[in-house]
Order: C-alpha cells, then sequence, then structure tokens
C-alpha cells in the first residue's frame, strides 16, 4: 500500500532538488542552486515562506503575483473544505453549474470600471461594458480566448501588441509576445500578430488605419519591467480603437484583483475595454482559474446561436473548486480592504525607494503602482563603479540585477525577482496583505544592500565575480 501524500513528503524531505532536476526541469535547478535559491520549504502562511530549518522568508514575489491574499488564506481554505464536503457535482459538462453564474455575476460587479463620485461601487452584470465571463484555467488560456474571440467577432485577423509585452507562452499567446528570448525556436507563430513601440500612439494609430486590426492587447503596466504608458496613451487608444473598428483587449492576468491599488489597473483611468483577461489571484492561490470578460456584442458574434453554444470550451473551466475558490477570493479583498492596503502600502514603499534614488547613483528608476514596483539600475558615474558596472555588463547584461536580488535572499531572507532578460530591473510583488513592519524590514534590507553595491569592490560585486566565472564555465547562460 502506497502512504499518503503527507508521509511520502516526510519520507522524502530534502530531496526536492534532485528529484525535480531529474525529472521536471534540470536547467531550472541548476540557476537555482547557482544564485542560491534553492530552499527547501516546508510551510506557507500569509506572506511567509518558511525552510525546513525554520527559517522564515518574506516572500515579495507571491508567486508571480498569485498570492494577493496571502498564502493559505484560511478563508479560501475553509470554503475550499465546504465545497469538498458537500459533494457536490462538477464537471457534468451537459448542464448549467449555479455556482459558474454566481462567480460570473460576481466578478463582472468589480472588473466594471465605475466612478467613484457617482456610484458605490457595485453594479448590474449588463450596466457596464462587460456582460459575459468565459472561464479557464489560466491567463494564457485566457488570452488565447480572446485573440479567437476578437478574429471571430471582428471578421479580421490582426493582432497589435506592445514590444516588450508577456501575455503568456502557449503558441497563440507567444505570438503577441514580445520577448525574443520566449519566442527563439519555436516560430513560425501565429501570422497576423504585430508588435508596436511602446508608448507610441502614433505607430497604433498608423496601424488602425489599415482597418484590418481585430484587436490591439496590452498589459495596463508591463509585467517584464513594470512599464507604465503616458495617461494620454491609454485614452487615445482606446479611443482609436474605436474609430477604427478594433477591439481594445486589457490584460489584467498580473494587475488585476488589487495588484496596483485599484481594483484592476485599467481603473486608474477610467477605460472601458471590450475584452479583459484574468487570472493568477483570482483563486487565492489554491486552484488554477483564469477568466475573459467581454460584452454580449461580442459573444453574439461568437456563440451565433445553439449549433456553436460550444464553439470555444475546455474541460476543467468551471470546475467546483475553480469557481468557490473564485467567490471567496473576492470576498476576501473586499472585506478585509486589501485594494487600499495595497495602495496604502504600495505608497510607503515607493516614497522609501525613491528617497533612496536621491542618495544612491545607481538607482536610475522607481516605478510603478500599488504593489506593483520596479527598480531600475543604471550606469554609475563614479569612476570605480563604472569600471564594475562595465566589467559585469560585458559579460552579461542581466546580471547586475542578481547582484541585489541574491543578497536580498540569502543575507535578509527576502523573496524578490529580476524583472526580465538583459534588464537591469529588480521587480516586487508583495502580497496585498502586508504591513508597515513588512515594508521596513524590505527598505532597510534594500538600502543595505544597495550600499553594498556601491562599495567596489564589495560584498556585493563578488557575487558578481561569483556569476560571470559560472556563466564563462557555461553552468548557466542567462538569468531571468
Amino acid at each position: 500500500m502506497n502512504p499518503d501524500v503527507n508521509t511520502l513528503v516526510q519520507m522524502n524531505a530534502g530531496r526536492g532538488l534532485e528529484l525535480f532536476g531529474r525529472y521536471v526541469n534540470p536547467q531550472l535547478a541548476r540557476v537555482l542552486k547557482t544564485i542560491g535559491f534553492s530552499r527547501n520549504y516546508v510551510r506557507a502562511k500569509g506572506p511567509y515562506l518558511y525552510d525546513e530549518e525554520g527559517n522564515e522568508y518574506l516572500d515579495f514575489l507571491s508567486g508571480y503575483g498569485v498570492f494577493n491574499m496571502g498564502r493559505n488564506n484560511e478563508v479560501i481554505r475553509n470554503e475550499l473544505h465546504k465545497a469538498l464536503d458537500a459533494n457536490w457535482p462538477s464537471m457534468v459538462q451537459m448542464d448549467a453549474p449555479l455556482l459558474a453564474g454566481l462567480l460570473a455575476e460576481r466578478l463582472l460587479s468589480v472588473v466594471n470600471f465605475h466612478d467613484d463620485k457617482t456610484s458605490s461601487g457595485s453594479r448590474v452584470p449588463g450596466s457596464g461594458p462587460l456582460d459575459m465571463v468565459f472561464f479557464t484555467n489560466s491567463g494564457t488560456e485566457a488570452n488565447e480566448a480572446a485573440i479567437k474571440f476578437a478574429r471571430k467577432a471582428t471578421g479580421r485577423k490582426r493582432i497589435l501588441f506592445w514590444e516588450h509585452a508577456f501575455h503568456g507562452l502557449t503558441t497563440g499567446s507567444l505570438s503577441l509576445n514580445g520577448n525574443e528570448e520566449f519566442r527563439k525556436g519555436f516560430e513560425p507563430l501565429l501570422p497576423g500578430c504585430e508588435s508596436i513601440p511602446f508608448n507610441n500612439i502614433g505607430a497604433l494609430e498608423s496601424e488602425l488605419k489599415k482597418g484590418d486590426v481585430a484587436a490591439f492587447i496590452i498589459e495596463p503596466i508591463q509585467g517584464k519591467g513594470v512599464y507604465i504608458a503616458d495617461v494620454n496613451f491609454y485614452l487615445q487608444a482606446e479611443e482609436l480603437c474605436r474609430t477604427y473598428g478594433a477591439l481594445f483587449i486589457i490584460d489584467e492576468v498580473q494587475t488585476g484583483f488589487g495588484r496596483t491599488g485599484k481594483w484592476f489597473a485599467h481603473h486608474h483611468w477610467g477605460l472601458k475595454p471590450d475584452i479583459v483577461t484574468v487570472a493568477k489571484s483570482l483563486s487565492g492561490g489554491f486552484i488554477p482559474v483564469g477568466a475573459v470578460c467581454y460584452s454580449r456584442a461580442i459573444y453574439d458574434k461568437v456563440f451565433t446561436d445553439m449549433e456553436n453554444c460550444v464553439v470555444h470550451s475546455n474541460t476543467f473551466g468551471r470546475n467546483v473548486l475553480a469557481m468557490t475558490a473564485g467567490l471567496a477570493a473576492i470576498d476576501v479583498i473586499e472585506k478585509e480592504s486589501l485594494v487600499e492596503n495595497s495602495a496604502k502600502m504600495g505608497k510607503k514603499i515607493l516614497d522609501g525607494l525613491k528617497s533612496m534614488s536621491e542618495r544612491f547613483e545607481m538607482i536610475k528608476e522607481v516605478r510603478g503602482l500599488g504593489l506593483m514596483i520596479g527598480i531600475e539600475f543604471g550606469q554609475p558615474k563614479s569612476f570605480s563603479l563604472k569600471a564594475g558596472w562595465k566589467i559585469v555588463h560585458t559579460v552579461n547584461r542581466g546580471l547586475f540585477g542578481q547582484m541585489v536580488v541574491i543578497p536580498l535572499m540569502c543575507d535578509h531572507r527576502i523573496l524578490t525577482q529580476v524583472a526580465g532578460h538583459n534588464v537591469d530591473i529588480v521587480k516586487i510583488l508583495p502580497p496585498l496583505i502586508i504591513n508597515e513592519q513588512h515594508v521596513d524590514r524590505f527598505l532597510s534590507a534594500f538600502e543595505q544592500v544597495i550600499k553594498e553595491c556601491h562599495r567596489f569592490p564589495g560584498s556585493a560585486w563578488t557575487i558578481g565575480k561569483k556569476l560571470t566565472a559560472e556563466i564563462l564555465r557555461g553552468d548557466i547562460s542567462h538569468f531571468r
């Protein structure tokens, strides 16, 4: 008789990196070991991770933005337990599940933009631009559906996207990915998918004028680099899409559910897109779930009649546990005022980082909204630091970010990431439940790390030297 899962985990304690490296992804295992991220985590709660030795780590990555409500949120856990105990029928397929309708109704009430001056925040579904929901299993699947819906609804084939965009890694979504390191070796991708320069309204209008664009899709804040366009770009882009008959699609997979200090990032600019895609923290990190929120007008052109009622479908998209988790997650965000906390804590972090930028010459720019923040570094002016900077960048353009991320992890037990390939940008995505003590801990640790980066030679540059040697030996090709 095979042991239960808990016993199995206990019997194999400490073998995670070995088994993962053997059977799942050997290269990723090598990267984790090289940069000192090969921890054996055994427990997680709220903003913390714990390893087998009992060490506590402050999680400022949140599973790439999945754990907005913190890890193992008790409310969502309890609701899932209730759903399991209820023995509800799931994925009957030839049915109209109540939970899917309830979550769709609730989701539309928070996705549709409302004017705080004239509305309490609640909306009747259908009163805004988005009336319908199609449930998926992930963000990339939601964006795949958005491509199909846009092409079918408009009768056009071209999809425009921003340079450096990230909308997923399945073939359709990869076709809208503006990062060459992800596309290389997988082309040709979907025809008709073309990039335009970031924040360039003239380039967008030039393409839209051709009259064959089905949709323009954007991340309201680009995840790879935390780039935010000018306010006027968002407003003009929406208007131009209306003028030239293209759909305006906003990918809120990472920016949604309070991440930027609003329920959804497009609310900052009062946008009313034709399609909004969501995923990640919709379930609080417990169950894979995503969704496409779109207008009834688009629905009527895609699901045209009874014969085409399942012209687009999936197996797991409306399962009981996913719908339960989604309802509970939205409830937690609202009742615990996590949107407001995101705005408050985000401002405190941004203010602290911007204050440091005045004192440390290598902090080039700090940007973000709410708790989606990027810190970009630039070449220093002082002679000794400039020499070190040039040496590191000659070997690998994305290496300096690791000189910040690694000591944050190894010396201060704070988990962060480098925000892309070949960029000098560190990104943080803390859970929305963090408080002022967590913020102070991060700011203090970050300042200590940056001080070391401004001492040449010093401990930070020792890390850079070690990583440079690993790269030159071919042990690791690049860091993301």
